[in-house]
């Protein structure tokens, strides 16, 4: 069984959610989610954080920079998450680069 499928992204790349989902937040799921047509993907906690900033004007740099100041106490490792999120987020098909 392999894990999940990752794409790198080039850090000044702006990202975009894909065209076919919708982000948005959902009281049901006490959180945000991304709504396509088979389905959805809940993103609960810093997933949401995340994809709030994935919105076509943002690099990977710059989200990372937000995250940062939004949230100083954030563990010092916060780039490689907010990476490897991205990465596996970009691998599914959730987001792309414009």
């Amino acid at each position: 069984m392999s894990g999940p499928r990752r794409v790198a992204i080039d850090p000044a790349a702006t990202l975009a959610i894909a065209k076919h989902f919708r982000f948005q937040w959902e009281p049901a799921q006490n959180c945000h989610v991304l709504l396509y047509p088979e389905g959805m993907v809940k993103l609960p906690g810093s997933a949401g954080e995340i994809m709030q900033r994935v919105d076509g004007s943002r690099s990977l740099d710059a989200i990372v920079a937000e995250l940062q100041a939004a949230f100083p106490d954030a563990p010092p490792d916060l780039r490689a998450d907010v990476t490897d999120f991205l990465e596996v987020a970009h691998g599914n098909g959730w987001i792309r680069t414009v």
